[in-house]
């Protein structure tokens, strides 16, 4: 039985501040060339993935969007094109060295509306119905209380904001899982050569296996007060997209609009 004084790490459970310090470190380690082994890991396509996240968040220009676990910008790099200079994105991270590789491209790339918050999702310093939006694109596995984190997340939306969730899924096929399993057995070997470090790409493989599957995440974001919960696999369910909604309606978004941004779904599950 698992201790409820401890949280996963990997394989291992270890204490909530502990898992904290870890995954900084894990990040700390691979900030430079986090990019570069997503890329190979995926065989580039987490860039098609992320790009289908931002057309499911239905967002316009003008509006705002928190983008949680944000690291080296690549959403925000995507976001900021949609809410255009009139909105705003914030890119919010917990790990310094990878938000300084996002700084750094966004400003480089001319994205001035996006803004920078250092803190952990668990505890975020807005006040509440703040965002029109929030993403989460492969982070949500390293929160230190996945629970506590959505329900924050919940809070800063406006009423009829959404939650996009991309995260590493459950493959549906055995012959995929056993396959994927196999490819993955590879990440520590090519985390060694490419940025000099294998037990952060362990630690990946045990994070994708502990963390929740399909109907379990969606469960947790009901729990967590979301509504009209969907999910989308992706590639038979090695990853999927999560999306669900604050009650309510955002002021301006007519019922014709909302129908438009369902329009984007290619499969919906309840």
């Amino acid at each position: 039985m698992s201790d409820p004084e401890t949280v996963d790490f990997g394989h291992r459970r270890v204490a909530p501040d502990e898992k904290t310090r870890l995954v900084g470190g894990v990040f700390d380690r691979v900030a430079e060339r986090y990019d570069v082994m997503n890329d190979l890991m995926s065989l580039g396509t987490h860039r098609l993935f992320k790009r289908m996240a931002v057309e499911m968040t239905g967002l316009r220009p003008g509006q705002r969007v928190l983008d949680l676990a944000g690291g080296t910008g690549d959403m925000a790099a995507l976001l900021a094109p949609v809410v255009g200079p009139s909105g705003n994105v914030v890119l919010a991270d917990i790990n310094p060295q990878m938000m300084e590789v996002g700084r750094q491209r966004l400003l480089d790339a001319g994205h001035a509306q996006v803004a920078f918050c250092q803190t952990a999702a668990e505890s975020l310093p807005f006040a509440d119905a703040q965002f029109d939006c929030a993403v989460i694109a492969f982070g949500l596995r390293n929160f230190t209380d996945k629970h506590r984190a959505l329900g924050e997340i919940h809070r800063v939306l406006k009423p009829g904001g959404a939650l996009l969730v991309l995260e590493f899924s459950k493959p549906e096929h055995p012959l995929l899982q056993s396959a994927y399993g196999a490819f993955q057995s590879l990440w520590p070997s090519m985390g060694r050569a490419v940025v000099g470090d294998a037990a952060s790409y362990e630690y990946l493989v045990e994070s994708i296996a502990q963390h929740p599957g399909q109907k379990a995440l969606k469960v947790m974001l009901q729990d967590a007060g979301f509504d009209a919960v969907e999910y989308h696999n992706l590639l038979g369910g090695i990853a999927a997209i999560h999306r669900g909604c604050k009650r309510g309606v955002t002021r301006g978004v007519t019922r014709g609009e909302r129908g438009g941004k369902q329009s984007l779904d290619t499969e919906r599950t309840t």
